[in-house]
């Protein structure tokens, strides 16, 4: 079978919105080419113990790239991506470039080449992150490794929006917390969660594909018992106590649903939100001062922004 190889040449703002639309419109996986990722020194990460290709990348913005079957639909398929896509300019997210080029391969050369991009890398000083085909030993036996599969949904848990999430999530978890995960993804955080103590963990997702992904990998990571996952749009019909309600997400999805935060969350709860670029972080900043929350840490990965508030 002969499979379409969509590439995408954008900006790191669009790369989740962009993701999600070639899931919803047939995707089975998709490839971020991130020349920020060539650099393997650098001081805010723990480091990727894998080469890369610097020709792979562009020299400005990101690849994405994704795979679809060569048919009968496959043009009306590309018109509806071009169409979604130029869409998000309505919440003023940058599209850069925004060049759609094609390229066609074969399924055995497709079924493995993607995975030449993910390798185990080490979050913080305490979890590594691995696919599911990589061999990974331990260091020590305090290490947290999370196992993923990121094929059925997109986030291999490396991006730096997931990073500052992590780290967020490895400070202010003590053990046997309610966490509620908005736009679960994968379900790393949720996963990571897991792994570091929480009791009960409340994935959601408005797509289909990223709950069962997050149910899968939960299984992997043996945290299944732990984890309920739903299909659901942000925190609609969600009414429980949390004590921590995390959210790596874009900054205009955060600020529609701050208000459902705080109401879903206790006393002296925590709402760790991430997904912002520099450029909507005072935005999120103010709706999340006029709800009512304390900012307490703003932390920052490259171009990206995290942001933890709690309910006074």
């Amino acid at each position: 079978m002969k499979w379409s190889e969509v590439c995408i040449h954008t900006t790191n703002e669009a790369i989740e919105p962009i993701s999600n639309i070639l899931h919803e419109l047939g995707a089975s996986g998709v490839v971020i080419e991130d020349p920020l990722d060539l650099i393997i020194d650098r001081d805010t990460m723990f480091g990727e113990i894998f080469e890369l290709d610097a020709s792979d990348y562009p020299e400005e913005g990101v690849y994405i790239k994704a795979y679809l079957p060569v048919n009968s639909f496959l043009v009306e398929t590309i018109e509806e991506i071009k169409l979604a896509i130029n869409n998000l300019t309505t919440f003023d997210i940058d599209l850069g470039k925004n060049q759609i080029t094609l390229s066609e391969v074969n399924e055995e050369d497709w079924a493995t080449a993607w995975k030449k991009y993910y390798k185990p890398v080490q979050i913080t000083e305490k979890i590594t992150i691995t696919p599911t085909w990589e061999e990974y030993t331990r260091k020590n036996n305090e290490e947290i490794v999370i196992e993923l599969d990121p094929g059925m949904a997109f986030g291999t848990g490396t991006h730096p929006t997931t990073v500052l999430s992590i780290r967020a999530l490895e400070k202010y978890i003590k053990g046997n917390e309610t966490i509620i995960d908005v736009g679960c993804g994968s379900g790393v955080l949720s996963i990571a969660s897991a792994l570091l103590g929480a009791k009960d963990i409340y994935a959601y997702d408005l797509d289909e594909i990223a709950v069962k992904s997050t149910e899968q990998n939960a299984k992997v990571n043996q945290v299944n018992k732990s984890i309920h996952t739903k299909q659901n749009n942000l925190l609609n019909d969600v009414h429980m106590e949390a004590d921590l309600i995390v959210s790596n997400i874009l900054a205009e999805i955060i600020v529609r649903f701050v208000k459902e935060a705080w109401d879903n969350l206790i006393h002296g709860g925590y709402f760790i939100t991430s997904g912002i670029i520099q450029a909507k972080k005072q935005m999120v900043l103010d709706e999340l001062e006029q709800q009512g929350f304390e900012i307490v840490e703003i932390n920052e990965l490259e171009d990206w922004v995290s942001v933890v508030a709690k309910k006074k």
